[in-house]
């Protein structure tokens, strides 16, 4: 299991320590699941674990907000999701409960 850091003081300086850690698969958010369509494919909810998350906060525009997730893929594939907060795009119950901000995640 990766030693995740606390926090980080910028988005980019996040993924470059992650990516360094193995986490290089640059994930969508589909409707049901992720996607990557470097890899061309796809997971469904129940087949990813978000594993950590970041949340990085805009300094002039409090509505500049990102929210950076580390998940890992039963198949073994591990990556990033960057999603701004709001994202215009329906998705799934499954998969709105994998993105919950839950503070317990380790």
């Amino acid at each position: 299991m990766s030693t995740f850091k606390n926090g980080y003081d910028t988005l980019s300086l996040a993924i470059k320590d992650l990516q360094s850690m193995g986490y290089t698969v640059d994930y969508d958010l589909v409707e049901d699941g992720l996607e990557s369509k470097d890899l061309k494919q796809k997971w469904k909810a129940e087949e990813l674990e978000v594993v950590k998350f970041y949340r990085f906060e805009g300094v002039s525009d409090p509505g500049d907000n990102t929210i950076l997730y580390v998940i890992e893929c039963n198949d073994g594939h591990k990556g990033l999701l960057v999603d701004a907060y709001g994202a215009d795009i329906y998705i799934s119950p499954q998969m709105i409960e994998k993105l919950r901000m839950n503070e317990e995640k380790p």
